[in-house]
């Protein structure tokens, strides 16, 4: 199975007649107000008129680097090489869809009930657009699909989620706790006189859908005085996804982008006091751990694991920095496994340290599978290896359930990565605090951290860090 990685949070679904200006015009008005996604959906026209109408959209989307998906039209996306296609119930079954468009292509399917979307997931889809979730004059054969089945849709299928069908500004609040990962607008924006605000107000609204409901997020970590990674970058991540923060300091190191040049352990006993204030008060919804820089540091955070009878554990198995800098003095490849990991939902080592978890040296795609069998010998929840370190690309595999998941993702030319680990742990805490599927979790998670290194800031003299908030 493949994921791949796009922001469905504003999804447009075209339709030029709903606007006086050219539909190029309107797609470049609605990306500059915040779309992130487009799908080409032009009635009543033939296959030479509905090409050249692709042809220029694909110009706009192409120039912002945004998804474009053909509606139903296998023929055209793969005659100018978009991003994929979208289908209803009634179009080509997805089985065949992903015969001729390969893995690597976009597929989402309408559904309007759970036993369409698990046959849509389980066959290859890599979204949903959920809906008509409110009455709709673009769509007139569906009923109203009840929140209720919204929420079931969202709890039981990994894949990415839009729900769609007469959503507005002034209803898009019904949509609050349904774990959606997108809204899909057709008239909400098109029919606007200005287009790139209504979008901007759309985008601004479902971001802030679940502010009041806000998750919590521990992170127990050690503390970086240049920002980039460490606990900084924890907060920094936690409430770039509009989570709380919560800290556990295990130690203060001297670093920058250079290199560590000391670490001072925190006091064990102050360390059970921190954990102690966190769980006793503000309880995390997800806890991310990363540096433990000894064994009995690491003993007293599993004591107060076990205490509190936590969930949702993401660790982070931070050996060494990614200036080569050794963060850990005593602690074994055995009190990693016999300690720390069996209270973890999921661990996320890099290469090198999967390398070491699992005995032997990874060099390809085929001994990260074999190192994720080896070390589940030893534990058996979900493993995540990332790729950031291959010589090749950047796809990380997920292990779970004994399933191979493959993470696709292109290397971001950019050497200011400093921090990246501990930021798409972070963020995968946080995703999980929303109740997301690991899966999901993984998905968005990565789309993130892209997009951060894709700003290519640029500070510090070494590998810089990456730009957390480069969406705000």
């Amino acid at each position: 199975m493949y994921f791949k990685n796009f922001d469905l949070s504003l999804y447009l679904v075209t339709n030029r007649n709903m606007n006086e200006n050219p539909i190029e015009k309107q797609v470049e008005d609605a990306i500059l107000g915040g779309v992130t996604f487009v799908q080409l959906r032009e009635k009543n026209v033939d296959d030479l008129e509905f090409l050249e109408i692709a042809k220029k959209v694909k110009k706009i989307t192409d120039k912002y680097d945004i998804p474009l998906v053909m509606n139903d039209n296998i023929k055209i996306a793969k005659e100018i090489d978009c991003d994929g296609v979208h289908l209803g119930q009634k179009d080509m079954d997805i089985k065949e869809a992903r015969k001729i468009l390969g893995k690597e292509k976009i597929i989402g399917i309408s559904v309007s009930n759970l036993e369409q979307a698990k046959y849509a997931y389980e066959n290859g889809a890599d979204y949903l657009g959920v809906g008509a979730v409110f009455n709709t004059s673009t769509k007139t054969d569906t009923n109203d699909l009840k929140i209720e089945t919204l929420k079931l849709i969202t709890s039981n299928v990994n894949i990415p989620i839009v729900a769609i069908g007469g959503i507005n500004k002034n209803n898009l609040d019904k949509l609050v706790d349904t774990n959606i990962n997108g809204i899909a607008v057709v008239s909400a924006i098109l029919k606007s006189k200005d287009i790139k605000t209504s979008s901007k107000i759309l985008k601004e609204k479902f971001i802030n859908l679940n502010k009041d409901n806000i998750k919590k997020v521990l992170s127990i970590a050690g503390s970086d005085c240049s920002g980039g990674a460490g606990i900084e970058a924890d907060i920094k991540t936690i409430t770039a996804h509009k989570c709380y923060a919560q800290t556990v300091i295990t130690a203060l190191t001297a670093q920058n982008t250079t290199g560590v040049y000391g670490i001072l352990e925190s006091n064990t006993d102050f360390i059970r006091k921190q954990l102690d204030c966190v769980f006793k008060d503000i309880y995390p919804d997800a806890i991310k751990i990363g540096m433990i820089s000894s064994e009995n540091i690491m003993r007293v955070i599993c004591e107060k694991l076990k205490e509190y009878k936590v969930n949702n554990v993401i660790v982070d198995p931070v050996m060494v920095a990614t200036s080569k800098d050794s963060l850990s003095k005593d602690i074994t490849i055995d009190d990693f496994y016999d300690k720390i990991f069996k209270y973890a939902s999921i661990i996320t080592p890099n290469i090198k340290e999967a390398s070491l978890l699992c005995g032997f040296e990874i060099n390809t795609k085929e001994d990260m599978k074999q190192a994720c069998i080896e070390i589940s010998k030893r534990y058996d929840n979900a493993i995540l290896i990332k790729g950031g370190h291959s010589k090749f690309d950047a796809d990380d595999l997920l292990y779970k359930d004994d399933e191979f998941i493959w993470y696709k993702s292109k290397r971001v030319k950019n050497d200011n990565n400093h921090g990246t680990g501990c930021t798409l742990s972070s963020s995968i805490a946080c995703n999980i605090a929303r109740d997301y599927s690991i899966e999901k979790s993984i998905s968005l998670s990565k789309e993130y951290v892209k997009k951060a290194l894709e700003v290519n800031m640029n500070i510090g003299k070494g590998n810089g860090p990456l730009n957390h908030f480069y969406n705000i």
